[in-house]
């Protein structure tokens, strides 16, 4: 039967394998936790029904049993009476009965069957449900770490990697020469205005002793 089915699937279920391939696993153990309940009330609800069933074939085959005994009883008093006809109708309804009998016998027997393979699956499903309860904290607990530590080893495989280091080295490069080349601009200009503040300078210290001369002499300019 298909609940069978879909209870073997999720007994047989491998809670590691499934969190290691989900893409979220918190969400799929809560749902494959919740989908165990669910089925465990269908298969508790299917054992009572069953059983139910079983107890009433037992009870149509004790009292095809009983009618078929009462028939019998019937026969053998027709047989006492000497009314043979009688006793041939009592023993075909007694024959009637018997078929029933064994055939409400037959019922019972593969319902019992039934009823045992229902409460098998149900002990393996709440086993496996009490399994997933337990183990969901620590499963998770596991992926996670598992997790971080994968991204740890990104992370140092990224550090490590030497093309990146590489690249970085040149932008330094690269940055260290822009400043270089930046402050010696900023000095040769700064050395430019020095030169030419200090020909200034000696123009007019130049200008100043040639006055002091002509002064001195009383030339005039």
């Amino acid at each position: 039967m298909a609940l069978l089915e879909r209870v073997t699937t999720l007994v047989r279920a491998n809670l590691n394998d499934l969190i290691d391939r989900a893409e979220e696993p918190e969400k799929m153990i809560k749902q494959l936790i919740v989908d165990m309940e669910n089925q465990l009330l269908q298969v508790k609800t299917q054992v009572a029904i069953a059983i139910a069933d079983q107890h009433m074939l037992e009870k149509k085959q004790k009292e095809n049993e009983e009618k078929m005994a009462e028939w019998m009883r019937k026969a053998e008093r027709a047989v006492d009476k000497k009314q043979d006809d009688l006793a041939r109708h009592a023993l075909e309804r007694h024959k009637s009965y018997e078929q029933l009998a064994e055939s409400f016998k037959e019922q019972a027997a593969d319902q019992k069957i039934q009823v045992e393979n229902l409460k098998a699956a149900l002990g393996k499903l709440e086993q496996k449900l009490a399994e997933a309860q337990s183990k969901a904290d620590l499963l998770m607990e596991q992926h996670r770490r598992a997790r971080a530590l994968g991204k740890a080893s990104d992370a140092r495989m990224a550090i490590g990697d030497r093309s990146k280091a590489r690249a970085f080295d040149r932008m330094k490069h690269k940055v260290m020469h822009g400043e270089a080349t930046s402050q010696a601009k900023a000095e040769l200009a700064s050395d430019d205005l020095e030169d030419r503040l200090a020909a200034l300078e000696r123009e007019e210290e130049i200008e100043r002793m040639l006055e002091e001369i002509k002064a001195r002499r009383h030339v005039e300019g």
